[in-house]
């Protein structure tokens, strides 16, 4: 069980060019009136085993800062970011797991990952889908309590994005690990089936709960 107590601001961008202080002079407006807009959310949350939280709301509105507020908070050795887990260029996909083939193969295909000529390939050449699902392979065998990942499937197009949301899912039942994901998407609902459900706006920080079977 984690449990996240956060207090965060996005940082206003404060113009200094020659015809944005024009324009704020011709429209009365401030630097002070800039910073009392920039919306400010505080946040209490505890994640168990197994329970996705998914941070939503339109580009802009502060889900990566919640997200990276949320990471920071979390011990390091129990947390890994998807988004950044490399994707080497010079050897084959196969050969960048440590352990038994048997071993490997089973992370692969618990992400999703089977093909044995796309095994073949170095994960640099992968396409969009298949390196997600290479970095979710990446991070069973890390075994991080915690799996974080900004711009969920913003690459991705609409089946891929539902694919990789069911295994998201079905990996989270089934290893107990605790998923973190900040995205715009919407039509990944039913496959995600989100446990936390965190919306941003600048009307504020709304958080929805799904209620267990």
């Amino acid at each position: 069980m984690f449990t996240y107590d956060v207090d965060f601001a996005l940082e206003p961008f404060i113009p200094a060019g020659v015809r944005a202080i024009e324009l704020m002079r011709y429209f009365g407006m401030t630097y002070q009136a800039i910073r009392r807009r920039t919306p400010r959310y505080s946040l209490s949350l505890t994640l168990t085993a197994s329970q996705i939280c998914y941070i939503t709301g339109p580009s802009g509105s502060g889900k990566s800062v919640l997200l990276n507020a949320l990471y920071e908070q979390t011990p390091p050795s129990q947390r890994i970011r998807l988004d950044r887990i490399a994707l080497p260029d010079d050897r084959a996909a196969i050969d960048c797991f440590d352990g038994s083939l048997h071993s490997v193969l089973r992370h692969l295909g618990e992400a999703g990952l089977s093909d044995v000529p796309t095994l073949l390939l170095p994960p640099s050449a992968l396409s969009d889908g298949q390196r997600w699902r290479y970095r979710l392979a990446a991070a069973l065998q890390q075994h991080a309590s915690i799996v974080f990942v900004d711009e969920y499937c913003g690459t991705l197009d609409g089946l891929t994005a539902l694919v990789v949301s069911f295994h998201v899912r079905r990996i989270a039942d089934r290893t107990g690990r605790i998923f973190v994901l900040a995205g715009c998407r919407d039509d990944v609902a039913a496959e995600l089936r989100a446990d936390v459900l965190i919306s941003v706006s600048a009307a504020g920080l709304h958080i929805h709960r799904r209620t267990q079977p």
